[in-house]
């Protein structure tokens, strides 16, 4: 019995055809695997971190999250202080690392001569690249002393005076304190944040903008009105991203924060942060309630990440169904 051309071609198809399934079968649960795994990695981590911290948690209960009190001789612990320290440092670092990114990015982007882009946008790369031991080590030993010589006096004899707003610039000059990690730490998610705005700023059509140009508007209102509106998602991912580094960063903030378990409304004062405390104590933990303590607090950290980022999307939600409202 023969079989014909036209038979044998059929052949051929159906088979490549079942080759092709069992490979599109395979890679779906090869990729969906990789999905999971992300998952139980953090659902993992959040069951380590619940159970570890559940002994200071049943003991202190909330309050755990609201007290100042760290004394280890006594087992008394509450997180305040390091929590307080972790987001004043963080807040300190966004407010002066996103304006200066965004306007690295539109300088890169739309001012910066084109011969200069690439050696500029290198420089920033190379800066998020720097180990952030170096930067701990340049702000304990370089720019604290700066900081205590000349920017803090500056700080107190202006800022200082002004009533209610002094009490942040009140205080030995000593360089290290809750300030002066805000600024190393703006230091180091700067680069981050510029180069994922920069990056999401060369991905905008050029007829968007030259179309804009074309009809008279300024560099700025382009940047308001076309850019950002175009990569809004992109630019709060960036910002995210340094939020992150900052919230987590551990050696620069153990350099210059002071590692004090003392709560003052002053800037200049020393403090602690939950990674900074982590990283003093967790060595010399011993299984009790200071262990389950300093888990406590790693459980904080992860709950106020997890937070800002929840507000993140829903920020982004609600401009986009604002946007979808307009058109």
């Amino acid at each position: 019995m023969t079989i014909s051309n036209a038979e044998f071609a059929d052949a051929q198809t159906l088979r490549f055809a079942r080759t092709q399934r069992f490979q599109d079968f395979l890679f779906y649960r090869l990729t969906q695997l990789f999905a999971l795994s992300v998952l139980l990695t953090l659902l993992g981590i959040i069951a380590s971190l619940v159970i570890n911290a559940y002994p200071a948690l049943s003991k202190f209960g909330p309050s755990f999250f609201t007290t100042i009190e760290w004394d280890i001789n006594n087992d008394e612990f509450g997180g305040l202080i390091a929590i307080y320290g972790t987001v004043i440092t963080s807040t300190i670092a966004l407010c002066i690392a996103v304006p200066l990114s965004f306007g690295i990015a539109v300088f890169l982007t739309e001012i910066c001569p084109k011969p200069l882009r690439r050696s500029f946008g290198t420089a920033i790369e190379i800066l998020a690249a720097v180990p952030s031991i170096i930067y701990g080590m340049f702000g304990l030993f370089i720019f604290a002393p700066l900081f205590a010589q000349y920017i803090q006096p500056l700080l107190a004899g202006t800022l200082g005076k002004i009533p209610g707003l002094g009490v942040l610039f009140s205080g030995a000059f000593n360089g290290i304190g809750i300030l002066c990690a805000g600024l190393i730490l703006a230091m180091m998610i700067l680069p981050f944040i510029a180069s994922v705005m920069r990056d999401v700023f060369e991905i905008v059509p050029p007829v968007l903008k030259e179309s804009a140009y074309g009809i008279g508007c300024t560099t700025w209102e382009v940047v308001k009105n076309i850019v950002l509106p175009y990569t809004k998602t992109g630019v709060i991912g960036g910002v995210m991203l340094g939020l992150g580094r900052a919230l987590g960063e551990t050696m620069a903030v153990t350099f210059v924060i002071g590692n004090a378990h003392k709560l003052t409304p002053s800037l200049f004062a020393p403090g602690n942060s939950i990674a900074s405390t982590l990283a003093n104590e967790f060595g010399e933990a011993e299984l009790g309630l200071h262990y389950s303590s300093l888990f406590a607090l790693a459980l904080a950290l992860f709950a106020i990440t997890f937070i800002v980022l929840a507000l993140a999307k829903g920020m982004l939600l609600r401009m986009e169904n604002k946007q979808g409202s307009k058109t």
